[in-house]
């Protein structure tokens, strides 16, 4: 609940500040002189940033299950799936959060962690993963997913892309009415912006948004080394987390579907928009505090 009560200050923060900086450097007359209202526009950008990434937020858990094909573990059927569900509500009372749901979902190594709430949380791992890796690396594999939840992880990749988001909208078409206004100069703009605004609008949400992904993707990858100790927090040494993360590397990870890809445990393509570290890094960083 407090990481929800931050994000609704932060998005109230983030609308204050790029208001109180278009009025300072005068953007604020320049902009409605040239019929820009920038309070709407401030309005606009916050549903678009925020409200998006709060719905994408609350509603993770059920797209998680229905896109991964999560299959809930609600009465353990066999020994296997009876010692998952133990082991992720171990974790969870030693991190102190309210038990996830656990689920299995069929494919290659993977698993991941979803939900809005700590105490409402759901982890779930691939078949894969449970049939390619001792029960040890399983355990840490959980543990990482559960670290995620106690850290507030979902909530935080929330809060930082719905900033990024409110960014794009914001300067994309500030700039785009800047744009507009230069090139119809002494032009009637009673009929609204023309096509400068537009394209200039377009361009600038497609090349902002890389930056902003860029961005996103490196906080993204600081929590997965988080969540690493996290994980050899919660089982008492780092060897497990250590032999996992080697024996992913040596795998074919399974794709998650886009919706969920942050936060399964091993993502992305390309240093920059990489939600998750190089393997190597991973370890290194693991064997560096063990030392």
């Amino acid at each position: 609940m407090k990481r929800i009560v931050l994000f609704v200050l932060t998005n109230l923060a983030v609308v204050l500040v790029l208001g109180i900086v278009a009025r300072l450097l005068g953007a604020d007359r320049y902009l409605t002189a040239n019929g820009l209202n920038l309070g709407a526009l401030l309005v606009f950008a916050a549903i678009m940033g925020f409200g998006g990434a709060i719905i994408s937020l609350l509603i993770s858990k059920p797209v998680a299950k229905w896109s991964a094909g999560v299959q809930v573990i609600a009465q353990p059927r066999n020994a296997d799936e009876a010692w998952i569900v133990d082991t992720v509500r171990r974790f969870a009372d030693k991190a102190g959060i309210g038990m996830p749901e656990v689920g299995i979902f069929e494919g290659e190594p993977n698993a991941f962690a979803t939900g809005a709430f700590k105490n409402s949380a759901l982890v779930a791992v691939s078949t894969g993963l449970l049939q390619g890796m001792t029960r040890d690396e399983v355990e840490a594999v959980i543990g990482h997913e559960v670290a995620h939840i106690a850290n507030g992880d979902m909530v935080t990749m929330t809060l930082i892309q719905g900033v990024m988001n409110t960014f794009v909208v914001f300067l994309s078409r500030v700039v785009g009415y800047a744009v507009d206004s230069f090139l119809r100069r002494g032009d009637d703009r009673s009929s609204g912006p023309g096509i400068g605004y537009w394209v200039t609008t377009i361009v600038l949400d497609i090349l902002l948004g890389f930056v902003a992904a860029m961005i996103v993707a490196w906080f993204s990858r600081q929590r997965e080394f988080r969540a690493d100790r996290g994980a050899s927090d919660l089982m008492g040494r780092r060897q497990p987390m250590i032999n996992a993360l080697a024996r992913l590397g040596g795998m074919v990870p399974g794709e998650l579907p886009k919706s969920i890809q942050a936060f399964g445990i091993t993502s992305g393509v390309g240093k920059l928009f990489s939600t998750h570290p190089p393997i190597e890094e991973r370890i290194a960083a693991l064997q560096q505090a063990q030392a």
